[in-house]
């Protein structure tokens, strides 16, 4: 703000002020546009445990298994073209993402739509998690079960009506046991009643773009024909609800618990066990979740979630012909995606200069990043030859927003663009009037007494 020009208005409004006849008037400057880059997606089952006395998931016709979402900041992400060829596999529709970019590396039929059975469950416990962040509802909370809840069929945990049970109990009956009974409650708890909750289901997922999508419960044990999703909405919800809610995995990878009803009959002790049997298979990644679920038509669905060095994958497999099949075939999907996925994240991006600033009451202005970068290479990339390029102007007009949008950090990988981040302003700068410029006068007009 230092020049001749700054003194030359100063002396100028403190001549109106003088005579009351001079309305000084802010300078507006240009403002550049704001962006920012975000990145979400996620994609039934009866809960068999026959330890605890509970029909075999293969025998119950209509039975069906539970479901297990760039944590919440924003985070732009690449990736490589996606691989050609894979693993054969059972199921007739299968997706293989690889979930901080959204990525698919593998598809197989991804948009025909099937019946999804206790899949489903996983748009209920997104809905739940929604409810927890905004603090509608606190993990605490006490549930009651109502009459129609307890009717529920297929897998459950035999809520009885009147029975009592916190929000945190009914999340893990959901998860672990493909609670039937425990989703109803929690719907009916959030949203009033079954219905109303259903619609929140699909309106939630129509914003994930979830395009081949409806439904019409909330634990996936209709027969409805309109029930439906595709192995690719499921990888999207799946990949919602690991990157939004990462706790998830608290509840996702527990193998067996219990729960304790109180009822009029008294207390008694209830065995969860975990329908997702590849949390106890032999693999070389760590399997943290997700979901199952099966029903006479559906078949055998799995929504399977696994990390490994840092790269975390969902495979979504939809009516396999058995049981074991839809595991086998989430096994062979995950295995095919580390032995050629890498991911590269940019954790320690370059530091960021003060950016000059003309007409503002501050001269400079401090930068910050829209997010964090992440490229998922395929193709065997070296990535210790990735270029960095930070593009910013060399000053800019005040007046500056903060989150305003000043440039970019550029990726360069193999002489081509791979991707960037934004740059963006780290603060409000006010664009100067006369009355700044006059008091910035004086104060240097008194230093140079």
């Amino acid at each position: 703000m230092k020049n001749y020009g700054k003194y030359a208005a100063a002396w100028i409004l403190s001549l109106g002020l003088a005579v009351n006849s001079f309305a000084a008037e802010p300078v507006r400057g240009a403002m550049l546009p704001v962006t920012g880059s975000t990145v979400l997606a996620i994609t039934q089952e009866t809960n068999p445990i026959a330890e605890f006395g509970q029909l075999a998931e293969e025998t119950v016709a209509q039975a069906e298994t539970p479901p297990t979402a760039i944590p919440a900041g924003s985070q732009l992400v690449k990736a490589a073209a996606a691989l050609s060829g894979g693993p054969e596999i059972a199921a007739p529709s299968a997706v293989l993402m690889e979930a901080s970019t959204g990525q698919v590396i593998y598809e197989k039929n991804a948009d025909v739509q099937r019946s999804p059975a206790s899949i489903t469950k996983i748009m209920t416990l997104i809905l739940i998690f929604d409810a927890l962040e905004s603090g509608k509802i606190s993990m605490t909370d006490q549930v009651v079960t109502s009459a129609y809840a307890k009717s529920m069929g297929g897998s459950q945990v035999f809520l009885e009506e009147g029975e009592v049970q916190t929000v945190e109990t009914l999340i893990k009956c959901i998860v672990i046991a493909s609670g039937n009974d425990a989703s109803v409650a929690m719907a009916e708890f959030i949203a009033g009643d079954e219905g109303t909750f259903v619609q929140m289901m699909n309106e939630r997922a129509a914003g994930l773009g979830m395009t081949g999508t409806h439904f019409e419960d909330c634990c996936g044990l209709t027969e409805s024909p309109s029930h439906l999703t595709t192995a690719r909405d499921i990888a999207i919800m799946s990949r919602e609800l690991i990157n939004h809610y990462p706790q998830i995995h608290n509840y996702s990878t527990i193998w067996m618990d219990t729960i304790t009803h109180v009822t009029k009959q008294g207390t008694k002790e209830f065995g969860l066990a975990n329908t997702n049997k590849l949390l106890k298979m032999a693999t070389n990644f760590n399997v943290t979740g997700l979901k199952t679920g099966s029903t006479s038509i559906a078949k055998y669905c799995l929504s399977a979630t696994a990390e490994k060095d840092g790269v975390r994958l969902i495979a979504s497999v939809m009516a396999a012909p058995d049981y074991k099949a839809r595991f086998a075939d989430a096994a062979s999907l995950l295995n095919f995606g580390y032995a050629n996925c890498r991911l590269y994240e940019d954790k320690e991006p370059p530091a960021l200069p003060l950016l000059p600033v003309t007409g503002g009451v501050e001269d400079q202005v401090a930068l910050k990043y829209g997010g964090t970068f992440s490229y998922l290479g395929l193709h065997g990339e070296d990535f210790t030859t990735v270029e960095r390029n930070i593009v910013i102007p060399e000053s800019i007009e005040a007046p500056v927003g903060d989150g305003q949008q000043i440039g970019t950090l550029e990726y360069i990988l193999g002489g081509e663009k791979i991707g960037e981040i934004p740059i963006l302003a780290d603060g409000d700068i006010e664009a100067a009037g006369y009355l700044d410029y006059l008091k910035e006068f004086f104060a240097e007009w008194r230093v140079g007494e």
